[in-house]
């Protein structure tokens, strides 16, 4: 049948095109289509330009790579960097050292409570939609994001709107109203993100918020980042600025921008940031807590009734979730190179991830832990690092009655990391490495955040490639002494 059918159509389809043909040649119509390489037109050749069209401008490099970063650091000791990037738009915002880390004299969660506060009222704007519509007219978005250690305010708009941008981003930081009904509504946001971080059946941002408790015991970056149920109706107006007049100081922010031309920027900065007085005063900072992390190691559990999170026809399996985590190096540390290859070298997943288990069949998690435990439903190696310490973590899934086991196989890797390694797994490690950074460098607001944080702890940056001339000298006894201070009494056992 479906011969037949095709036949049918050829032969209608030669029976049209025959009658077309006949029609074109009785009206007395050419026979054959003519196109540019015909008589009818010039020929031009490809190399040479169209009349009437403008020259085209590309992007060039002199020699070196045009991608340094440019610093300077302005009289009140707020540094401006930037990036330049071929495009029509840019990213640029403020970065400031301050988070949970730095909330030992206060009420743990102002910074939770600031990052939702972002973009809210100022002494300019009247609310956040004028703030978003005063973007929309330079097709502009923001964010603001907190870490342990850093909160970032951030916009990516049009470069000609770069003056209206920064000068959004200095009302933001300096200028913030904290009214009364926008701490109400914080209240609220915070109140429904703990919910739903308690409910959430991936517990990954629990146990890392866990791993560094039990890591810092009430120090630094042991300290809670999100807000504790107990202190969201503490957190008012009065306690936010008693914070940021101690954190929100120009020695210790940096304005970086990707795209941007460095001398434009630097003006703005002096236009906006240089000179002007915030919301909270200029009183001098008196209780700047700079302490030190100190590793202290440790154990939290938490119960959860998970019964009721995914109901249906196929319920969410009830697992247990344990991470298991040893003190690494910070990142201003020689090892640091080292201990990002072992991790990328440990590597690791969900057994059913995208892909299907056949993906990633050389890291040493899915080849020891989940190639060979069935019943393992996940096992990923993290490193967390900070200006003066880091951890390197290992989350791994499985059913409650096998916690022992897990707990025991993850050991033994621990173990493992401190023996011989292979060679070809030690190049693929550093040949995904730098897959990886330079993949994550092709983003601009990537870059942007890259550039902000370098210079926030070292003013100064490292280019994509002196990190990549750095991976292939970590040799097996780099990556093998990374992991020679681990032992396994250290590991706490269920």
């Amino acid at each position: 049948m479906a011969a037949l059918v095709l036949a049918t159509a050829r032969r209608l389809l030669l029976r049209g095109s025959g009658s077309w043909r006949r029609s074109r040649l009785r009206s007395g119509a050419p026979a054959r289509r003519g196109f540019s390489s015909g008589s009818a037109y010039p020929r031009v050749p490809l190399s040479s330009p169209l009349p009437g069209v403008p020259e085209p401008v590309f992007a060039t490099v002199d020699g070196q790579e045009k991608f340094e970063t440019k610093v300077t650091t302005l009289e009140n000791g707020l540094r401006v960097a930037s990036q330049n990037k071929f495009g029509q738009f840019c990213t640029v915002g403020v970065l400031i050292n301050s988070g949970s880390r730095y909330e030992a004299k206060y009420l743990s969660g102002i910074a939770h409570f600031l990052e939702k506060l972002a973009f809210s009222s100022t002494d300019r704007f009247d609310s956040k939609d004028e703030i978003l519509l005063t973007l929309e007219k330079h097709g502009g978005i923001c964010d603001c994001q907190t870490s342990r250690d850093t909160t970032m305010y951030a916009v990516s708009a049009d470069s000609k709107g770069l003056d209206t941008v920064v000068g959004l981003l200095a009302d933001v930081v300096l200028h913030p109203r904290l009214t009364d009904e926008e701490i109400d509504m914080t209240r609220m946001a915070v109140q429904f993100e703990l919910e739903d971080l308690n409910m959430r059946p991936d517990p990954e941002p629990l146990l890392t918020e866990m791993i560094h408790e039990a890591a810092y015991q009430e120090n630094t970056v042991g300290l809670h980042r999100f807000c504790p149920t107990e202190n969201i109706g503490k957190i008012d107006r009065e306690v936010l600025h008693s914070y940021l007049r101690n954190y929100y100081t120009p020695d210790r922010m940096v304005l970086a921008g990707v795209g941007v031309e460095h001398e434009h920027l630097v003006e703005c900065a002096r236009k906006h940031l240089q000179g002007t007085r915030p919301a909270w005063g200029c009183a001098k900072a008196v209780d700047v807590d700079r302490s030190v992390a100190q590793y202290t190691g440790g154990m939290v559990k938490l119960e959860r009734d998970m019964s009721n999170v995914s109901l249906g026809p196929a319920p969410f399996p009830e697992l247990t979730h344990i991470m298991i985590g040893l003190e690494s190096c910070s990142f201003l540390e020689e090892d640091f190179i080292p201990f990002a290859v072992l991790n990328m070298m440990m590597g690791g997943g969900g057994s059913f991830s995208a892909g299907g288990p056949g993906k990633g069949m050389f890291t040493r998690l899915y080849l020891n832990v989940l190639n060979r435990h069935h019943w393992m439903y996940n096992a990923t190696s993290y490193h967390h690092s900070y200006e003066d310490t880091g951890l390197l973590c290992v989350h791994a899934s499985a059913d409650p009655r096998q916690v022992r086991e897990m707990v025991e196989i993850l050991t033994k890797e621990f173990i493992l990391m401190a023996g011989t390694v292979d060679v070809a797994e030690l190049e693929r490690a550093k040949t995904q490495l730098m897959s990886m950074l330079m993949m994550n460098l092709e983003s601009r607001p990537v870059i942007f955040e890259d550039v902000g944080r370098q210079v926030l702890a070292t003013r100064s940056r490292k280019l994509p490639h002196e990190l990549c001339a750095l991976i292939p000298e970590s040799g097996p006894s780099g990556v093998e002494s990374a992991a020679r201070p681990w032992t396994p009494g250290a590991v706490p056992w269920p």
